[in-house]
């Protein structure tokens, strides 16, 4: 790609690409562990941030159940608005653990993150219809099935392709107790003119992995995650067991590919050309596979979503400006406007804040950050309040 393709596919999934010396790192400093020692890259479990995993089971139009995975946090005696968070293309209900104990800190609510069709652990019917009107609709069912006739305030959040589905969920009103509506990372303009590089982009990535852990690493180093307590807890949402045998040497070459590996700065002289060595053969053995192990790809093929894409995309600005509730947009860079955001918001129909030194996945990168906006948001409207002891 060149560099204004790379930044403009930012917008379109949970996804962006590798960034050439472990971007991911901000400027290196934050993630060294000091001399010797490797980052712990090891997965995190869901139930250090969630209550519960509950499938929700609703039907569809031919009366057959479909079951979607739903983590609640905060329903055993809590009070305060629901947030219902809506995850990124590729991704999961995962990608939001480390968010959900920083808002949840924060002000008084409780939380819902769901997988959607196709991702995580939801088991529907037909996985291949990812259109934007059947995900609305899921949301709308999702919903219902939680809460009956009468579902508490609702505050949805989405990202990237889920801020998309956010958005047609709410202008179909398929959510009547709608509160407001928080979209991470997403505009029209920008994502689609994407859509022609996204493919390449897709193709660019490792197909396999030899473990949960390599795929961490890699999501860390490649700088698709640049939170690494954030990596450990999503991106076992993100691959699942390869279930067909692969010939061994095209599991080494997929895997190779897309790894970046970074410069250590630390210690000088011997030692470190020792170390460097020792490194050198250890990369040597985490990239070279057996067909007698485990491998693990992508939990969703996105490259076969393409004919959605522009669905989810096409005439956003103007959905999202047409919702009647009180709207966030959170980006990661201030050129991600459009047009009709731009007069939009110059007509205050929204609030945006832009939140610099993030990646694509904003809200894993920046929880802290994220948490903030989306707290004042709502306190400002009057839609909750700070818990006590929170200074703000």
């Amino acid at each position: 790609f060149g560099c204004m393709e790379k930044q403009l596919h930012l917008n379109l999934l949970a996804s962006r690409p590798p960034v050439p010396g472990g971007g991911g790192l901000q400027s290196g400093s934050k993630m060294r562990m000091g001399p010797g020692r490797k980052r712990d890259f090891s997965p995190l479990s869901w139930s250090q941030y969630y209550e519960t995993m509950e499938d929700v089971e609703v039907e569809n139009d031919n009366g057959k159940d479909i079951s979607f995975t739903a983590y609640p946090k905060g329903f055993s005696g809590q009070h305060g608005p629901v947030l219902l968070l809506l995850h990124g293309g590729g991704h999961s209900a995962l990608s939001w653990a480390v968010f959900t104990a920083v808002i949840y800190s924060r002000i008084h609510c409780r939380v819902v993150a769901m997988d959607l069709r196709a991702h995580g652990d939801t088991k529907v019917k037909n996985s291949e219809d990812l259109s934007a009107e059947t995900m609305a609709k899921d949301i709308g069912k999702v919903v219902e099935a939680l809460y009956g006739e009468n579902p508490p305030p609702i505050m949805m959040i989405g990202h990237s392709m889920g801020g998309a589905i956010a958005v047609h969920t709410a202008a179909a009103n398929h959510v009547p107790s709608l509160l407001g509506l928080c979209v991470i990372d997403v505009v029209e303009g920008t994502a689609m003119d994407a859509l022609n590089s996204m493919q390449n982009f897709l193709r660019s990535r490792p197909k396999t992995f030899k473990s949960v852990e390599n795929a961490i690493e890699w999501s860390v180093k490649s700088g698709q995650i640049r939170n690494i307590e954030s990596a450990r807890v999503s991106m076992g949402g993100q691959v699942k067991k390869f279930e067909e045998p692969l010939n061994s040497s095209s599991i080494s070459k997929s895997i190779g590919e897309g790894i970046i590996e970074e410069e250590e700065e630390d210690e000088e002289g011997e030692s470190n050309h020792k170390r460097k060595k020792e490194d050198d053969q250890e990369v040597g053995r985490r990239y070279t596979y057996s067909t007698s192990q485990n491998v693990y790809t992508w939990q969703v093929d996105l490259s076969k979503t393409e004919k959605y894409w522009e669905g989810w995309f096409s005439g956003l600005s103007s959905l999202f400006l047409s919702c009647p509730v009180p709207k966030l947009l959170l980006l990661a860079g201030v050129d991600r406007l459009d047009k009709d955001l731009t007069i939009g918001q110059m007509q205050g129909k929204f609030q945006m804040q832009v939140l610099p030194q993030c990646g694509h996945a904003v809200h894993e990168d920046a929880p802290e950050k994220v948490a903030d906006a989306l707290a004042s948001f709502m306190v400002r409207h009057k839609f909750t309040d700070f818990k006590e002891g929170y200074l703000w």
